[in-house]
């Protein structure tokens, strides 16, 4: 299960927010700096409409969406690269999470202390991605003087070389790794260093309430920081969204529908950190249950097979597949066939996102 880290200052909601995420967690969340200090971890269902759809197609007994690992990490601050509020404790956090999820504070509250004094999400957002871009110099340099000595006899080094010396003039200059040009091969040879400024990334615009429908400026600032980042902005309200977790299930929508919004901007959250790792999603559906399953975009029939069981993969013969559409339009699995639209895939299928699938297979 691929990780998604929830980073940013302290006091800008992280907890809350990952409270409200995983919904029976217990994280920590209180008006004090470093009140997270080991890192939270919750298992979130991703929201998919389809899957509903499906089991009514299907008369299935029960549904089993797909999953995403989120951690709750603690605030970095001003000087976390140099060891600063536990900060190379918290940086080593996020090496291990495979995308971040960086939530800015766009709201204003006295009662909530923020830890420079005001509300100012760019000078916030440069903060932590400095500190980002700090540390992943410090690992960067630190490996290449023995890098430099392996080069002289091993190819394997002098590829590692020219990407750590691309590394270090990037980084040097304030660039995140994820905009240098390195090729797929000498991102492989530095993928060991766990680069924080590689991996991708989310802005949560964390807002009041009474903003969750417009946004406000700070948000629009947030968007014009993350356009020249070639991240999305998800706006979504900690506060809200913790008041959502205590409702019943059939007071949500009205609740919502009293701020003028349809949802709160957690479950876009969600699927935008599904979608940002690289994530998709094909289905299996019959009497007993639909569920989805997670892949990785451009994976092939046998591998997404694979993904239920090994002996799936390793006796693949062919994948009955609709395509969701298709199915939801015909009505039934017989209907479309009836009208051509199951096809029998072999192993150099590229599986589509939303596909209807049933895999054939020898023992």
């Amino acid at each position: 299960m691929l990780r998604a880290g929830i980073v940013g200052l302290p006091n800008v909601g992280k907890s809350t927010l990952f409270n409200a995420l995983v919904a029976n967690a217990k994280a920590d969340a209180a008006n004090f700096p470093f009140c997270t200090i080991e890192p939270n971890v919750g298992i979130v269902a991703v929201p998919d409409e389809r899957l509903q759809v499906l089991a009514k197609i299907s008369s299935s007994e029960q549904i089993v969406p797909t999953r995403v690992e989120f951690v709750d990490i603690a605030g970095l601050v001003k000087g976390a690269s140099k060891g600063e509020g536990l900060g190379n404790q918290f940086l080593a956090n996020i090496r291990e999470v495979d995308a971040i999820v960086h939530v800015v504070r766009c709201f204003d509250d006295d009662d909530i202390i923020h830890v420079s004094g005001s509300v100012d999400p760019v000078r916030d957002i440069e903060v932590i991605n400095l500190e980002l871009v700090l540390s992943d110099l410090f690992q960067v340099e630190r490996r290449i003087e023995r890098t430099r000595k392996q080069a002289r006899t091993s190819k394997e080094a002098q590829l590692e070389l020219e990407a750590l010396e691309k590394l270090t003039a990037g980084l040097n200059e304030g660039k995140s790794a994820r905009h240098l040009s390195l090729t797929e091969e000498e991102l492989e040879s530095v993928k060991v260093l766990g680069l924080l400024t590689a991996k991708p990334i989310i802005y949560a615009a964390n807002v009041s309430e009474d903003d969750l429908a417009t946004g406000n400026d700070w948000v629009e600032q947030v968007r014009q920081v993350a356009a020249t980042d070639n991240a999305q902005v998800v706006v979504v309200s900690a506060q809200v969204e913790s008041e959502l977790v205590e409702l019943p299930e059939e007071e949500r929508t009205d609740f919502l529908a009293s701020l003028g919004v349809e949802e709160g901007g957690l479950k876009s959250l969600i699927r935008a950190t599904y979608e940002l790792l690289g994530l998709r999603t094909y289905f299996t559906a019959g009497p007993k249950e639909t569920r989805a399953w997670t892949i990785h975009a451009g994976m092939k029939a046998p591998q997404a097979a694979g993904t239920i069981h090994t002996d799936f993969e390793r006796g693949f013969i062919r994948a009955e597949t609709v395509a969701y559409k298709d199915l939801t339009t015909t009505g039934s699995m017989t209907a479309a066939k009836e009208k051509g639209l199951v096809r029998s895939e072999g192993k150099e299928y590229v599986v589509q996102e939303g596909d209807v699938m049933l895999f054939r297979f020898n023992v």
